[in-house]
Order: C-alpha cells, then structure tokens, then sequence
C-alpha cells in the first residue's frame, strides 16, 4: 500500500508493472469482478430529475473503450489514477458493517490550491472539498442513492492527523474542514482518511471506498470536449470563483467551465445548496457532450487522460478495470432506481441566530435516512424531500440531562455537547431526580441503559434527541414532565453523534 504525497505526484513511467490491482478487481466478491469483454449497457432515456444514470453510461463506455482500446493505451491510463492508503489514516473506530455486501463511497471534489490550482483562495494553504457525497450501492444490486452533504454543514469533526504528524483535536465545523486538516500537509491519503473519519462518525455510515476529482481535472475535461455550453438566466459576477459571464447561453471553457460550478456569492440565493444544483446540471450537461465526442479517437483520448489524471482512490479502486467494474455495476441499475438526494437540512441560525453561514442536518430525518442506508434499505427521492420540508429545529427541544452512572460531571459534558448541536438545555441532574433540572427524575429511568423519555406529543422531538445518542431508547411515559425530554444516561452509554 502506497500513499499519494502531493496531489499529483511525478507521473509513474508509461508502461509500469502489472500490480495485483489491476489483476483483479477490487474488494468486491469474486462473482461480482469485471468482466473482461465489454459489458452491452442498457441505454435508456431516464425521467426528468433522475439524470444520473446518463453520466453512468458515458463514463462506463469511457472506461469500457480504454480496457479495450490497446494493451499501451491501457497500461498508460492505468499509470495516471493515483492510490492513497487512506486505510491506515481511519483507524480501527469504525460503525458496523450492518449490511454486508453493500457498498459506501465517498466521493470528493478536491480544490487543493497546490500546483495549477495555486490562483484560487489566496492564503489558503491546505485542501478543501467542494463537493462531498456518498454512494450507497446496494447489495443486490437492484438500486443505489447519493446522498450529497452541503460543504457548510456544522458537524462534529473527530482527531485526525495532520500533513505534519500532528493531530487536531475533536471539534465543531463546516463538514469540508475535515479534508483541509487532514490535506494540511498536501497528502490526499490523509485529507480522505479525516474525511471518512467525519462522515462515518456522524452518519454511522460504514465507507469502503474514497475516490476524489481535482480542479484541473474538470479544466481538461472540458477543454477535451471543446468546451461546455452553459445557459444561465442572469449574468454571474462571482470574484472568488474567478467569473464574470452574462445571461444566456454560451460556451465556457477550462477556468470559465471551472468557474461556473465553483460559483456561489454571485448567482441565486447565494448558497451552496444552489451550487450543488448547478454542478449536477454541468455534470449531465457533460455527459451529453461527452457522448457526441465518443467516436473522435484525439478527444475521446484526451478525456480519459483528462479524467483518468484527475482521480485520486483508495488502493483498491485505483485501476481502470476496478473503475469499471463499479461503473457497470452502476449502470446496470434499473430505472428510477438511482436515487439522488441532499441530507435534510435547514440555515443553523434557526438555533443559534448568531450562525448565518452554516446550515445543521435536520433531526430525526437525517437520522432514519442513514440508518436506511446502513441497513440497505431503499430511499426515495420524494419521501427525503418531503421531510425537508417540515423541519423540526433543534432550538424548540428542550432537554433535561440526567446521570445515574455517578460520573462526575457527565451530565454537564453531555448537556454542553447537546446545546452544541442547538439543543434547548433545561437542567441536569442524576438519574434519582436531583439536579437543576424541572420535575422529578424517576419518570426517566428506563431499564438500566441510556433512555429518552418525553411526555405526550412530543415523539418526534424524542426521537430527534435519541438520533444524537446511539444505542438509547425511546418511551412516552405519562409522568415525564410537560414539555420537557429527559435523556437519562445509563450502561453502556457510547457517546453523542
């Protein structure tokens, strides 16, 4: 296992030796490796708003023509995708494989502002990530979501270590902080391996596979393709992103197509919920132009090496043949069945007015929809929005903390932890009653483990507070005093998320 120092480090000899990667596929089960021949895909016309499966097909028959367009062509992509032994980075504090056979991927957009990418964000030393999402592939293959994570979602982000060996304490931050510690030192294995870290501890999600597409990848891709045609319906003026473009359809190119989808200040609301909208336009925008280059060998050529030389994976996926294996498998999917989401979220300022720049996962949709996905259970679109739109904000719960484990100021690290998230906090206390809390404690001790407790009423604001602490359980109880949730810590309590 090799680690990838630099984002793109001196580019390996033409011709390497044949690695045990490229051998075999990847960690997928022996039935399921890539076959050698050209799989036929399923070319069909997907509904309006489910276009993903478009941009499956195209960078399936991309991967499909380099394994087959020549033993040099191929070995020469292959040398461009670059491994990072993100593994070792992660450690061994991981959630559960609840559903074997399932696959998680956590896909990147790397803005590292190393190298060609030194012009933007000046004073930025480390990497960011635009772009974050997750790629749940079921286990029958039958169906797959991405769930995207806005890049200003307030989580909690675990130790890592640092570029220089240090390591940062566990803290609250933009979820895309993760990368940049990690990255601080230009190391992409690291920058993924804080990453993971993030994503699993506050999703519970177990990830099995990282892969990450730098700026300067898109830049070539697009000029391969002669560049993109963008229509948007007002003139976009946005210093950080480096454009300034009217209204109306026109063609952009290498920093004008990188500009588009990095734009966020100077076109609609501002936020990076619109931006993500706008870079799955692009992205099936891309798709379309990249079919009608697919029987020109010089472009088709210059966009796998673009592409190719762009991707950054886990030791396991780093092969043109792993890559493919993934895409068909993708491909395959029947349709309607790939679904994209973004988590459920709402602005932070709703819990703490002084936050306008940050926005938090709503509770308990949030929640259900990971466990969902941990359990390889399908989601769909429609149910995901629909809970977006009915938010329950974590400032109107009030909470009591209680501790019977007799640990010395538990209730009040918890209570702290919990007014963190935006929690209403109404005292603490011990499991027996005492405390600064309101009403009597009895009506919350449940068992000899954690419970949440919550009078009539107030059964999804108990739940919420229940998805940020694993393992407890949940009861109405008619004595538990109006208004109030009380969170009773007992055996085995693991923690908050």
């Amino acid at each position: 296992m090799s680690d990838a120092p630099g984002r793109h480090p001196a580019k390996a000899p033409r011709h390497p030796a044949r690695t045990p990667t490229d051998q075999v596929a990847d960690r997928w089960s022996p039935e399921e490796a890539p076959a050698r021949g050209v799989a036929e895909g399923r070319a069909r016309p997907p509904r309006r708003g489910r276009k993903a499966p478009r941009a499956v097909s195209v960078l399936a028959a991309l991967l499909a023509v380099a394994a087959a367009a020549g033993f040099w062509v191929y070995r020469d992509l292959r040398g461009n995708i670059h491994a990072a032994d993100v593994d070792a980075g992660i450690g061994d504090d991981r959630p559960p494989r609840m559903s074997p056979g399932s696959k998680n991927i956590l896909v990147t957009g790397s803005d590292s502002r190393a190298g060609a990418n030194a012009g933007y964000g000046s004073g930025h030393t480390a990497m960011h990530s635009d772009t974050l999402m997750v790629l749940h592939l079921a286990a029958n293959r039958q169906w797959a979501t991405v769930v995207s994570f806005p890049r200003d979602s307030w989580v909690r982000v675990p130790a890592c270590e640092r570029g220089d060996g240090t390591v940062s304490g566990p803290h609250h931050a933009k979820i895309n902080e993760a990368f940049a510690i990690g990255g601080a030192g230009g190391e992409v294995a690291k920058a993924a391996a804080c990453a993971v870290k993030t994503v699993e501890r506050n999703t519970g999600l177990r990830i099995d596979h990282f892969l990450s597409v730098d700026f300067q990848g898109l830049k070539r891709m697009v000029d391969a393709l002669d560049g993109m045609t963008v229509c948007p319906t007002a003139a976009i003026r946005d210093e950080k992103a480096r454009l300034d473009i009217p209204a109306g359809c026109q063609t952009v190119r290498g920093e004008g197509a990188l500009g588009y989808v990095r734009a966020r200040y100077g076109v609609g609301d501002g936020s990076d919920l619109g931006r993500i909208g706008r870079q799955q336009e692009f992205l099936r925008a891309l798709a379309d132009r990249a079919k009608e280059k697919l029987t020109s060998p010089g472009a088709l050529y210059g966009l796998l090496e673009s592409a190719t030389e762009s991707l950054t994976t886990d030791e396991a996926l780093a092969g043109i043949r792993p890559l493919y294996g993934l895409v068909s498998r993708l491909k395959a999917i029947p349709p309607g069945r790939l679904t994209l989401v973004t988590v459920p979220n709402y602005p932070r300022g709703m819990d703490v007015p002084s936050d306008t720049a940050n926005v938090v996962w709503q509770y308990p949709e949030a929640a259900e929809l990971f466990l969902s996905l941990a359990r390889d259970r399908e989601v769909r679109e429609e149910s995901v929005a629909a809970a977006g739109r009915n938010p329950l904000y974590a400032g109107t719960v009030r909470v009591r903390v209680l501790d019977r484990t007799g640990t010395p100021g538990l209730a009040e690290e918890i209570a702290g932890t919990l007014a963190a998230y935006g929690f209403t906090i109404a005292g603490t206390g011990t499991g027996t009653g005492t405390g600064t809390g309101t009403g009597t404690g009895s009506a919350a001790v449940v068992g000899a483990g954690t419970s949440v407790v919550h009078p009539a009423g107030l059964a999804r604001e108990a739940r919420a507070l229940a998805s940020r602490v694993p393992g407890s359980t949940v009861t109405e109880s008619s004595d538990a005093p109006e208004g109030l949730v009380t969170l009773t810590v007992g055996e085995g309590f693991g923690g908050t998320r």
